[in-house]
């Protein structure tokens, strides 16, 4: 039953972006389309459950004072063999989302995760934990990039829907489109969280 519970938190009652609002700039920066918000959002999810995997597995050599700059070295590492890993087989997509691969090294959900999970549980949970994350961050990047794209571009996946480019809306592949988007699903997720809480 608990990993049924830290799936619900990772994707939606603690939703790293809708609820915890965390890890925003890759978010505004790279979700201009639906592919490349699944793709930033898969390879964080890659790197977190890594590095939660390994620092759980590590916890207890590791010592409480030098722990953050322990973290940095495992995550970057990670970073590292994925974005080398992207550059041989994923050209394309590396390309796409050019420095917010590498910085995914200082963004908060993952230090926010290893910190208050992965460094005090077992393994098992501490992987499931990050893996949950992972998707509930995926899931955000992929809806504020399909709105994004769909609006601002008339297509989804690359694939035109509205063919009649006076109805495309160009501030919503920008950045305030982006801001404008995430706001408004922010406060859609905190309506029904408090609806949800209210019951």
């Amino acid at each position: 039953m608990k990993y049924i519970d830290l799936l619900k938190d990772g994707v939606v009652n603690k939703n790293p972006v809708f609820v915890q609002v965390l890890g925003l700039c890759p978010l505004l920066a790279v979700t201009t389309s639906a592919a490349n918000g699944i793709a930033m959002g898969l390879t964080t999810t890659i790197v977190m459950t890594g590095a939660s995997t390994v620092i759980s597995f590590l916890r207890k050599l590791i010592p409480g004072d030098i722990r953050i700059a322990l973290f940095v070295i495992i995550i970057a590492g990670l970073v590292t063999m994925v974005q080398l890993f992207m550059e041989a087989f994923a050209p394309d997509i590396n390309d796409a989302l050019g420095i917010f691969i590498p910085l995914i090294v200082v963004n908060c959900i993952l230090f926010a995760r290893v910190e208050s999970f992965a460094f005090k549980n077992k393994v098992p949970y501490s992987s499931f934990d990050a893996f949950s994350m992972g998707l509930g961050f995926t899931v955000a990047l992929f809806i504020v990039g399909a709105i994004r794209e769909f609006l601002g571009a008339g297509a989804i996946f690359g694939v035109e829907l509205i063919t009649d480019s006076t109805s495309h809306v160009l501030t919503m592949i920008m950045a305030p489109g982006a801001f404008f988007t995430l706001g408004i699903l922010i406060m859609i997720s905190k309506r029904l969280q408090s609806k949800k809480g209210g019951r």
